[in-house]
């Protein structure tokens, strides 16, 4: 079966979502930038936290390569101003509450599986998207250990 979610060649869907600020952020408003668009499942949680911590410790590396950062999950705006806060991030989050949302639209928000439950959850996914707004590389599934490494390596290689 094909999948119909949008990938590699394909344009980044245009849906808004939320700023812990209460604002709005779109792929769109990253036009003419590189954008690394990160997926994680929860914030505070052992690896979401490494992976946003390890994100911003490079965001002047991936500014310097002509990428912006957008981590992404389904937490409340006010739950993400929080996690920024407790852990010194400064890579941008923004909150994907809504059904039919960015995380939707990709195919990020799936069915998982845990301890024989399945529920619906935010699969570990990174999309970079090139300056025509154009997804250029998809990482699934990732592991944490090295993975903003490996993103920055491709910002830089695009």
């Amino acid at each position: 079966m094909m999948s119909t979610f949008p990938g590699v060649g394909d344009a980044i869907p245009d849906i808004a979502m939320e700023t812990p600020e209460g604002g709005q952020v779109k792929p769109s408003d990253f036009a003419g930038s590189k954008l690394v668009i990160f997926f994680y499942p929860k914030d505070d949680t052992p690896g979401c936290t490494t992976e946003n911590k390890d994100f911003s410790a490079l965001q002047d590396q991936f500014a310097a390569a002509g990428a912006k950062l957008l981590g992404v999950s389904k937490d409340p705006a006010k739950k993400h101003a929080k996690f920024i806060a407790k852990h010194g991030l400064t890579a941008p989050l923004a909150s994907d509450a809504e059904e039919g949302g960015l995380s939707d639209a990709l195919g990020v928000w799936a069915e998982k599986q845990m301890y024989g439950k399945t529920y619906m959850g935010m699969v570990r996914a990174t999309y970079l998207v090139g300056t025509d707004g154009k997804i250029a590389q998809v990482w699934n599934k990732v592991k944490v250990a090295g993975h903003a490494e490996d993103v920055l390596a491709a910002v830089k290689a695009l």
